[in-house]
């Protein structure tokens, strides 16, 4: 729980609150409310130090996280911040009589304290300056400044040593310089001299002589270049030179020798004061700094230290900081209190100190953000110091300790550079935070529209989440179509591919503007296309569509775009637009609105989709038969001919078009081998039609198996019957196998005509040939009367005999005609009953071997041996029924049918199972009898009869069950591991 004390010193910070922040319908409100969260904690907390120091602190140092506290007991306090139980207790009573601390100076790296002590009252006894190493307890003297009052140390930033500070510049207050480096060497620590060497260096001039209040030198980087500041109450003065020599000692003389005797440089500001403060931001520590702030009665001087100074000034952008009159609270401050007794600097702030209150100023703007009431409580504020190295800010009372937590001190910077319109900067400081980009670069669009930089503006506006219905109203307020269609573009390059209606709505808007843009150039002038502007236009558009997210737009919107481009007349566009997508459909389609039926045959050429052969072959047959024909011969395989079909059809109306389509057609069938039925039969009925000394010559190349044919014979038939062509109906009947029909058809053409088709049935069907060769005979002796041509059938068909053609003649033809055929018949007749008494003769001489064959088997016997085994299971033969073959293999029964069951097909396994079933059940019966012919069988020995008849019809090893199980492997696979286990 915290104290009431503590509550009110918490209450009495006030901060300035930050502007409430825009509540934009288009981004999150989750992250304004977690921002505005954080942005309620104050940027500088004041946070009291749980120390009570035991007398009043008199001067406090701190440096590297080593606080130094001079007291009023003389007594001076080292404490670690990060060990500060750990309390080092000084005593210097000893070196404080008649004089007092006028001076505590820390170096950066908190090893090397300086402690300047002034006599108490008068000249007497002459000023003092110790010295007291980080790990020593006791003071030393610096003897050769016994005498100077030191008001100001310059130390080194470049220094890493513990033991030596390094060259350094001492201030007194007579305005005199001295360099000197101060070295603890431990292994002398009796020595009476702790300054390695001294020397004064400079002396400002001033006829007062006034007192050095500040004193400060910087190596600037990667040069060999000084800088050197140094102040007192009115004045500042700046030493810029190079260090030829770094080993020279003492070092920075070398800089100040070049103004030895030239005229005084100097900025003077009014103070009445009797002090003045330096101090200086160190962004990077131990490093070169970023800022540079002088307080005097008039205000800080506020300055930045350029990295690459000027011959003679290195703080550029100098302004007055003046301490505000008024507070948070709107009170007005009394004058006793509005003079800062000493201040620090921050990277973007300045707290300003005074006797009972701390004031934060911004260094961008001058607005007071801070203010931290002190009540009296700890006595009045006597400092406030920085820790150069950590950047830790202490403040200390008389009888106090504070330290002022920074919270994010640039979270309001974004805005004061907005404000500043120095937009760049606030956008860097705006740390990605997506409302506050928004908001900046809002405020930058607008400045450029109104001094009317609209392309700029443009381009800005369309990175916002402004209303992109008001931005893009204003431009067309302003009549600004280049602006608008700029921010148009930008916008687009900003949306996601899944916002696919707003890409439309801005593609089709900016072809809009193209469109009008360019008709109004059209209209002003008749030869626009050597207009400039015309052609930059152009290009500009031709730029536009081939952005990919608008080629891809207008591909999925193609209709719109052209009839937008239509309404406008822009022609030239559209088939540019065409070309460009490819959509040359479109541009044939213009061509043959216009009737160039040439410019769109060679655009069907030119491109590679064949659905548009498919689709514009029959507009363009119609008109250029030839070229259009010999365009498609062109594609080769690359056309499908059954989808030109329907545009073939429609061209067959006269020859002209006819003989074109006959030539694609013809191209198809013998040079691709096309097999599609449609396009023979297209092809046969033009033959039919026009060609008809080619229907012979294709029927022909088709074959005479209607199998292989690729046309429709019933069809083909029925097309030369309506045309006349007989010959190639006799041609199509014999091919459908209607032979009577064709040869029938053939005798009215030619008499060899029907020979050959009667020569075509298949021999096997003598009965048809026969048939169909004298139906020729009769033809010839009966319309013709050639008893002649009628003799010679018998010798061109085997099948026809004189007996067969006798009947075709008439009763008044005399044998002498005949004599010689039936000579010759007779002689055949004679031959074959030769022949069939030879092949009796032999077949009897067969079935008397066979029957002596019969009686020796009948006789024939086998001895079986008592040693004899089964040739399956190597047993006894004699122990169990069995069979013997001719062959000499010997089987017990059961093994017989266990090897054989398996080779049985699935019908003769049932059966043999079904007869073993059988036997079973006889054996248990008494002996029944069937009489088979004039022998009595039982019941019993039937069914081992049919048993016998299935299992031992051959021997398993040479019968044919062995030949058919040639094929089967030796191991089964269930057993082959097994068997391989085995063997290994």
């Amino acid at each position: 729980m915290t104290s009431i004390i503590d509550q009110y010193e918490k209450a009495s910070q006030r901060s300035k609150p930050s502007g409430p922040e825009p509540m934009r319908p288009d981004i999150s409100t989750a992250g304004f409310i977690q921002m505005k969260l954080q942005d309620e904690e104050p940027i500088f907390i004041r946070q009291r130090v749980n120390f009570r120091p035991p007398d009043n602190i008199l001067h406090l140092a701190v440096s590297s996280n080593l606080i130094i506290i001079a007291m009023a007991n003389n007594v001076i306090l080292r404490i670690d911040v990060k060990n500060p139980e750990k309390k080092e207790e000084i005593d210097v009573s000893k070196c404080m009589s008649q004089m007092k601390m006028s001076g505590l100076f820390l170096d950066p790296l908190g090893n090397h304290l300086l402690l300047a002590l002034t006599p108490k009252n008068g000249e007497s006894p002459p000023s003092e300056f110790f010295y007291l190493h980080k790990t020593a307890n006791k003071l030393k003297p610096a003897g050769k400044f016994r005498g100077h009052e030191i008001t100001a140390v310059g130390w080194n930033f470049s220094n890493t040593s513990d033991t030596t500070t390094g060259p350094i510049l001492l201030g007194t207050s007579k305005g005199l310089i001295f360099e000197t480096e101060i070295t603890l060497d431990v292994d002398k620590i009796f020595n009476t001299s702790l300054e390695q060497y001294w020397k004064q260096v400079f002396d400002i001039g001033e006829h007062s002589k006034p007192p050095i209040t500040g004193i400060a030198f910087h190596k600037v980087p990667y040069t060999d270049k000084y800088v050197i500041i140094v102040t007192t109450k009115i004045r500042i003065y700046q030493y810029i030179g190079s260090v030829t020599n770094a080993q020279e000692k003492p070092l920075l003389q070398q800089i100040f020798s070049r103004y030895l005797n030239v005229e005084e440089r100097f900025s003077q500001l009014e103070n009445s004061l009797p002090y003045s403060r330096m101090q200086f931001y160190y962004p990077v520590a131990k490093g070169y700094p970023k800022s540079f702030g002088w307080l005097t009665e008039t205000g800080v001087l506020y300055a930045e230290v350029s990295p690459k100074p000027a011959p003679d000034n290195v703080l550029i952008n100098q302004v007055m900081l003046y301490s505000p009159e008024t507070s948070l609270s709107g009170s007005t401050v009394s004058t006793s209190h509005n003079v800062p007794i000493n201040f620090i600097l921050t990277k973007f702030h300045a707290l300003l100190l005074y006797s009972d209150h701390v004031k934060g100023i911004s260094l961008l703007n001058q607005e007071l953000i801070f203010e931290d009431i002190y009540n009296d409580t700890f006595g009045k504020l006597v400092n406030i110091t920085k820790d150069p190295i950590t950047g830790a800010i202490w403040a200390h009372t008389e009888r106090a300790l504070f330290k002022y937590k920074v919270t994010r001190e640039e979270r309001n910077v974004w805005q004061v550079y907005m404000d500043k319109r120095e937009f760049e900067l606030a956008k860097q400081y705006c740390k990605g935070n997506p409302a506050h980009i928004d908001q900046v670069l809002v405020k930058e669009a607008e400045m450029l529209f109104k001094e009317k930089d609209y392309e700029k503006s443009a381009l800005i506006y369309a990175d916002t989440h402004s209303s992109f219905e008001e931005i893009s109203l204003k431009f067309l307020q302003e009549c600004q179509i280049e602006a608008l269609k700029t921010f148009l573009k930008k916008k687009l390059e900003g949306l996601r591919p899944q916002d696919k209606t707003q890409i439309t709505m801005i593609v089709v808007w900016v072809v809009e503007l193209f469109m009008n843009q360019m008709g109004v150039l059209r209209n002003d002038q008749t030869s626009h296309l050597h207009n400039p502007k015309y052609m930059e236009l152009q290009k500009q558009f031709d730029s536009f569509l081939c952005i990919p997210v608008v080629e891809e737009c207008i591909k999925k919107n193609l209709s719109t775009i052209y009839n937008l481009m239509a309404s406008h007349g822009d022609k030239d566009n559209l088939i540019r637009l065409t070309i460009m997508h490819r959509n040359y459909e479109e541009v044939i389609r213009q061509h043959l609105y216009k009737n160039n039926y040439l410019e769109a045959l060679e655009v069907l050429k030119s491109q590679g989709n064949r659905n548009l052969f498919y689709h514009f072959a029959g507009a363009l047959l119609q008109e250029l038969p030839k070229p259009t024909v010999a365009a498609i011969i062109s594609k080769g395989s690359q056309l499908q001919p059954s989808r030109l079909l329907p545009a073939l059809v429609s061209c067959d109306s006269d020859e002209k078009h006819a003989k074109e389509v006959i030539k694609y057609l013809e191209f198809c069938v013998y040079k691709q081998s096309c097999p599609d039925p449609a396009i023979h039969n297209l092809l046969l009925s033009l033959y039919a039609k026009y060609k008809q000394d080619e229907v012979m010559r294709y029927i022909g190349s088709q074959g005479q198996d209607i199998t292989m044919v690729h046309y429709d014979v019933h069809y083909a038939l029925r097309l030369c019957q309506e045309n006349g062509l007989t010959e190639a109906c006799v041609q199509l009947s014999a091919l459908l196998g209607l032979w009577t029909t064709a040869v029938d058809l053939a005798l009215t053409i030619d008499v060899d005509l029907a020979k050959i088709i009667a020569a075509m049935p298949s021999h096997n069907d003598s009965e048809l040939k026969k048939k169909l060769w004298l139906k020729i005979a009769e033809h010839v002796v009966r319309e013709r009367d050639d008893i002649q041509q009628a003799m010679e059938f018998l010798q061109q068909c085997d099948l026809v005999k004189i007996e067969d053609i006798l009947p075709f003649f008439s009763d008044f033809v005399t044998i002498d005609h005949f004599k010689d055929a039936i000579c010759n018949s007779l002689q055949e007749y004679n031959q074959h009953i030769q022949d069939l008494k030879e092949e009796m003769q032999e077949a009897t001489k067969a079935a008397e071997i066979i029957r002596k064959d019969v009686q020796a088997f009948r006789t024939r016997c086998t001895f079986v041996h008592v040693r004899d085994t089964c040739n399956s299971c190597e047993v006894q033969l004699l122990l169990r029924p069995f069979y013997v073959f001719p062959c000499g293999h010997r089987f017990h029964s059961d093994c017989l049918i266990a090897a054989l069951t398996p080779m049985l097909s699935n019908d003769q396994q049932t059966k043999l199972a079904d007869l073993q079933r059988q036997l079973t059940a006889a054996s248990k019966k008494p002996d029944d009898t069937t009489s088979v012919g004039s022998v009595s069988l039982s019941t019993k020995d039937q069914i081992k009869a049919d048993i016998d008849n299935l299992v031992a019809s051959e021997c398993l090893y040479c019968g044919e069950f062995m030949i058919e199980s040639i094929d089967k492997p030796f191991i089964e696979e269930e057993n082959y591991e097994r068997v391989m286990a085995e063997w290994i």
